[in-house]
């Protein structure tokens, strides 16, 4: 499941635009693990070196990295990457611990006191996935190497101290699970990775001279925007200033979400999603299900509850029948009024352009049983969100939801707090795997609870420029070319859609991913 993945994306931006001129010119913590993990550092190591030459030389070995230092920019700095361990929790505020990359901009340009980036990265299903790892030593990193350097290029090597948490239940965690989705976990897990990081860079006699300048940025992309903004409100709530935060592209309106999905807007990835949150929730509270036949259709109940992450390629499940590619839920109606929901013909909120990728969703091959599907629905009639499928001036979650997994929707949906420092919300509105409507509902929330006008913004990448004020004029121009791109190629290899496919399927993790790291770092720029 790749979630930053900068190939054609970065080719037509990098046509377009310069970082610097790209973007912008001129709640309490519930549930378990609310705590920052507690334990701190318990290891830490030096993986890597680079003078900001060599990081250059090592971007411009392969025609991603020359198109990723050209929306970036030339390394300035040289950094240093500590790998380091630390005491975290799990989903059920289980002792556990996880890993992080530190990334340490240093040299004669990059000295004095520097600004710290918090980055959270997207779902993945690989269990060695490693930010650490840039030059992809251990093959089963899976994607990590790419967004690793990624982060780097973008941020480390410009100034930012940087700070991403692998999470607990990966690279090397003794967590054997990976509480997916759960926002006091995983943005204590974040504080945590935090806290150890300041231990490195504070610890006599490392030869380390690594000053904060007081300034600290959060973002991430996909499950990495929904942390990065879980991580802001936990900092707020623990009276750690945020100088400002730029989620991408996360499911804030996690009930809302999941509502939809229940509907029938089964998106692209919903099988892995499914698996992985409901993992997650059921470890981390025990509420879902006795036993996993009672969720899962008897062909995928066996094992399930200990599939992802894996060790092995999304591919190599798929290929085993381990896992259904695309369905979720049986073509049958769990009930005859759901029948216009199984596929939905006129999605409330998602774009018109996903209706076929939402039938795609349904099968006889499918992954969740239709007695489960059937709860759900009944009890969103009788206690529905207040966004979908129809919306309220409030905005919020249910009040009183009654099934479980709704009931934990809820419990993790970000409709619960207001900033006090600058957002910025980045996505495009056809995502086909997690729908723009999160950072619309989101924004009109906050608005709903008096957030001072200006505080948080939305930005879509895919919209049309807005006359030639518009300070996203480039990122959009950018956006716009790098579909065409991908829509042309697809031609060229014989599609039949005008290539229309090949952008849906591209749109969540290959195009609008850089995008909206490009927007992340023009927006900090600002403070």
């Amino acid at each position: 499941m790749r979630e930053i993945l900068f190939k054609v994306g970065l080719a037509s931006l990098a046509a377009c635009t310069t970082l610097g001129a790209s973007a912008q010119s001129t709640a309490a913590c519930n549930g378990a693990g609310c705590g920052f993990g507690g334990g701190g550092l318990l290891n830490q190591q030096t993986t890597l070196r680079l003078s900001a030459a060599q990081l250059a030389a090592l971007l411009g070995s392969t025609d991603d990295g020359r198109q990723l230092m050209q929306v970036a920019g030339v390394p300035r700095c040289d950094i240093e990457i500590v790998t380091l361990r630390y005491r975290t929790v799990g989903g059920a505020g289980e002792p556990a611990n996880a890993s992080a990359a530190l990334m340490i901009p240093g040299g004669a340009a990059c000295s004095g006191p520097r600004p710290t980036l918090l980055y959270a990265h997207g779902t993945t299903t690989y269990k060695k996935y490693n930010l650490a790892d840039i030059t992809q030593t251990d093959p089963r990193n899976g994607d990590g190497a790419s967004e690793g350097i990624s982060v780097a290029a973008m941020y480390a090597a410009q100034g930012y101290i940087v700070v991403a948490s692998n999470y607990a239940g990966y690279a090397g965690s003794d967590l054997d699970y990976h509480p997916y989705l759960n926002g006091a976990q995983q943005s204590a897990d974040m504080v945590g990775a935090l806290a150890a990081a300041r231990v490195v860079m504070r610890a006599p006699g490392s030869g380390r001279n690594v000053q904060e300048s007081g300034k600290l940025f959060v973002t991430g992309y996909s499950q990495g925007g929904y942390v990065a903004m879980a991580t802001h409100r936990l900092l707020q709530a623990a009276g750690i200033p945020v100088t400002a935060s730029a989620p991408g592209s996360g499911p804030y309106a996690l009930a809302a979400m999941g509502d939809a999905l229940v509907a029938g807007q089964v998106g692209i990835g919903s099988t892995v999603f499914a698996v992985l949150v409901t993992t997650s929730y059921q470890r981390s509270y025990q509420n879902l299900y006795r036993k996993p036949s009672e969720f899962y259709e008897s062909a995928y109940a066996p094992g399930i509850a200990s599939l992802l992450p894996s060790m092995n390629s999304l591919d190599k499940i798929f290929t085993q029948g381990k896992l259904p590619p695309t369905q979720l839920f049986n073509s049958t109606p769990p009930a005859s009024q759901f029948a216009s929901l199984t596929p939905p013909l006129a999605p409330p909120l998602a774009s018109p352009d996903l209706t076929p990728v939402f039938a795609l969703g349904f099968g006889n091959a499918d992954l969740v049983r239709n007695d489960y599907r059937l709860a759900m629905l009944e009890d969103a009639l009788v206690n529905p969100d207040g966004a979908f499928p129809s919306s309220t001036v409030a905005m919020a979650p249910a009040t009183r939801p009654v099934q479980p997994l709704r009931v934990d929707f809820k419990l993790n949906d970000l409709r619960n707090w207001q900033p006090r420092a600058p957002v910025q919300l980045c996505g495009g509105h056809d995502d086909p795997t997690v729908f723009f409507f999160n950072a619309t509902v989101q924004q009109a929330y906050w608005s709903s609870a008096k957030v001072p006008a200006g505080l948080t913004s939305v930005l879509d990448v895919d919209a049309p420029i807005a006359g030639p004020s518009d300070p996203y004029a480039a990122l959009k121009q950018g956006f716009s070319l790098a579909k065409m791109n991908v829509a042309a190629q697809a031609v060229a290899a014989g599609a039949q859609d005008g290539g229309a496919s090949a952008v849906i399927q591209a749109y969540h993790g290959t195009l609008v991913a850089p995008f909206c790291m490009v927007a992340a770092r023009a927006f900090f720029g600002q403070f």
